[in-house]
């Protein structure tokens, strides 16, 4: 896909702000300690096109879809 890869250090939350933040717009729909493998396949589907429709402001207020041209 040549996309560019960051590995952020340990421990160092700021150097992963996107990360951090798409954890907490995934745990809207699944709360922390849920058994993930009890999550219907359509219902994940549906939330992850969610979350992929919403604008970022690291994205200059596109969509993460809109970037990828999908």
């Amino acid at each position: 896909m040549k996309c560019k890869t960051y590995f952020c250090d340990p421990y160092y939350a700021w150097q992963k702000e996107t990360n951090e933040n798409t954890n907490g717009l995934l745990r809207e729909y699944y709360p922390k300690g849920m058994d993930l493998s009890l999550v219907d396949e359509n219902e994940l589907k549906m939330n992850l096109e969610k979350m992929n429709n919403r604008p970022r402001k690291c994205l200059g207020f596109k969509t993460p879809n809109e970037v990828l041209d999908l």
